[in-house]
């Protein structure tokens, strides 16, 4: 869990710093919103997996499938509900949305493998 507060608090100093590194035109307003979706859904599968890990290993396969699945359709419902509300710059929103997507999966991806590997 700690590690996911790392990983949120580095981001969120990238997007505080991003206007005065001239980087305004692509970061859209609503970073902040998106930053905590991702941190509330890296907190859920963190607590998936570890009930996977925990109780029976044998069913951690489906826990995590879980966890994997509930974010996708939790994303689509997040950026839906954004796009259906009639922001500006949608464009920028859904490059920001996936950009962030795909470095929270490819930690999550690499804590999992790191937890396997102590389990192993």
């Amino acid at each position: 869990m700690l590690r996911i507060i790392i990983v949120t608090f580095v981001i969120a100093i990238l997007f505080y710093f991003a206007p005065q590194m001239g980087l305004q035109s692509w970061i859209h307003p609503k970073k902040w919103e998106i930053l905590a979706f991702f941190f509330a859904i890296s907190y859920l599968n963190n607590l998936l997996t570890q009930m996977g890990l925990s109780k029976n290993r044998e069913n951690f396969v489906q826990f995590y499938l879980g966890s994997i699945t509930a974010r996708m359709i939790l994303s689509l419902v997040f950026i839906g509900i954004y796009l259906y509300s009639g922001m500006a710059n949608p464009n920028i929103f859904v490059v920001n949305f996936f950009a962030l997507y795909l470095c929270y999966t490819g930690f999550e991806i690499y804590d999992l493998y790191r937890k396997l590997r102590l389990f192993s």
